[in-house]
């Protein structure tokens, strides 16, 4: 994230660095002058030293030829060494333009040092003739160095006119680059202070725009703000709010509704309630109907019609009874019998029972009216329908800690997608039982009871038959009918 801080930073860097990069610029070429300008002057300055060289030989030799003293000799040779060095520096300054003048002008150098030393050798010796004859000599060239200085220095200034004019040129010209580029600075500063100033209003203006929206009641709208500084992250703490705001609003709209259908809830609580004392009504007398002809029937030596009578009673009262609570699997597979006996009554050949269990496994608890409505189920889609009726096969055996119980039929089977459906409650699978608890419904309390999922799972194919399979622990948490009833 870019902040402000560093926004600015950047712009003052940037400025500097243009700033830099122009007073570097100026001041290399500044210099680039002043070194052209001190090496012309160099020039001219070492050409003078030759014309002072060549005089103070001719001085200092004048006083050897009036005084010839070692002192003076001392001075001579002084002298010819400063004419020396000063000739070097000027043979450096030889060029294209000058290499013959310049060229004549150190030997005559070479000349001077040389008729200087031949008039003091003929002082030596004594020979005055010669000796005057010679600082006449050196005299005569002194003054022709004078002249060729003048010379060499005035066709210097002639070869040389060209450069300061173009100097001059360029000091105008640098002026005037000096105002365009502070016109171009001051652009560039203008479009930079201008970029600087949007990145910061324009994502302050859209944060004030959502907060308008906010302050009309409009909290589905998404907080967008194209910045990527502090003030990102203030839209994006700002959206967070608004989601939270609206997430409390659908909250309380929510809870008000649940609270008016809890009042709408009470009202028919207490009708249900009357009607529930109703309903009981109609099952106790038919419980108490089917008693009496039971024993009616006894008595009239109709045994087998008293006996079915007794299974229909006790399958009526075992629902009326246990269909909220835990039973054993003892239990269950008791009134299982009851029901078969009902289901053989009806379909006489037709049906075929089989059973196969482990007496040790009834002991374990199951939720009452688990085994009835897959038994149930078996008979209304297997049974029924087939001409020839068919067989159901009920099994109870251990694995380990699990008991296992197997309810198959030999029915035409369903698809597996059928079974998905079934096992994820999708469809409703209690149509023409008797009792209406339907197969998810035997799901999802075995889960509630046991606490464990997966615990029914169905085998079958087309044609073949279908195999519902149950598997429960032997032992499980304690669980009250109570919080059973409320799951």
């Amino acid at each position: 994230m870019t902040t402000i801080q560093r926004k600015i930073w950047l712009l003052v860097s940037v400025m500097l660095l243009i700033m830099g990069i122009i007073w570097m610029m100026l001041t290399y070429y500044n210099q680039q002058t002043q070194e052209q300008t001190n090496t012309i002057l160099q020039r001219y300055l070492r050409m003078n030293e030759v014309t002072i060289a060549s005089q103070k030989i001719i001085t200092d030799l004048n006083n050897y030829l009036l005084d010839p003293s070692e002192v003076h000799k001392v001075q001579i040779e002084k002298s010819i060494k400063t004419i020396k060095e000063v000739q070097q520096d000027v043979a450096k300054l030889r060029n294209e333009e000058n290499a013959f003048s310049v060229t004549n002008y150190i030997h005559l150098i070479d000349s001077l040092v040389e008729t200087t030393n031949r008039s003091i050798l003929f002082s030596e010796e004594q020979e005055l003739e010669g000796s005057t004859n010679e600082f006449n000599e050196a005299n005569r060239i002194s003054l022709y160095i004078s002249e060729m200085t003048l010379t060499i220095l005035d066709r210097e200034l002639k070869t040389y006119n060209l450069f300061y004019r173009e100097i001059i040129n360029q000091s105008e010209e640098l002026k005037r680059l000096g105002i365009w580029i502070l016109l171009l600075v001051t652009a560039v500063l203008l479009l930079a202070t201008y970029w600087f100033s949007l990145s910061i209003t324009k994502p302050v203006h859209q944060l004030t725009k959502a907060a308008n929206e906010l302050a009309q009641g409009r909290f589905n709208q998404k907080i967008i703000v194209e910045s990527n500084d502090e003030i990102a992250f203030l839209a994006q703490t700002f959206d967070e709010m608004r989601i939270n705001i609206n997430d409390l609003i659908l909250e309380i709209q929510q809870k008000a509704q649940l609270e008016h259908e809890l009042q709408q809830s009470k009202l028919l609580l207490k009708e249900s309630q009357l009607r529930s004392l109703q309903s009981q009504i109609n099952p106790h007398f038919l419980f108490n109907t089917l008693n009496t002809l039971s024993k009616k029937a006894y008595l009239d030596g109709a045994e087998e019609t008293s006996d079915l009578l007794v299974s229909v009673a006790g399958l009526l009262r075992y629902n009326l009874k246990r269909i909220d609570r835990s039973v054993t699997l003892y239990e269950e597979v008791l009134v299982l019998n009851q029901y078969m006996e009902i289901q053989k009554a009806r379909f006489t050949d037709r049906l075929h029972f089989e059973s196969n269990i482990d007496e040790s496994c009834l002991h374990v608890n199951i939720p009452g009216l688990t085994l009835q409505p897959i038994i149930e189920n078996a008979v209304i889609h297997a049974i029924e329908p087939e001409e020839n009726g068919g067989t159901i096969s009920f099994r109870i055996l251990r694995d380990g800690s699990w008991i296992i119980i197997e309810i198959e039929d030999s029915g035409k089977g369903i698809s597996k997608e059928k079974i998905d459906q079934l096992l994820q409650g999708q469809i409703n699978a209690n149509e023409g039982h008797s009792t209406g608890i339907g197969f998810q419904n035997v799901v999802k309390r075995l889960q509630l009871f046991y606490g464990v999922e997966n615990l029914v799972s169905i085998e079958s194919k087309d044609g073949i038959g279908t195999k519902v399979i149950i598997q429960i622990p032997e032992t499980r948490e304690e669980v009250s009918d109570e919080t059973f009833n409320r799951g």
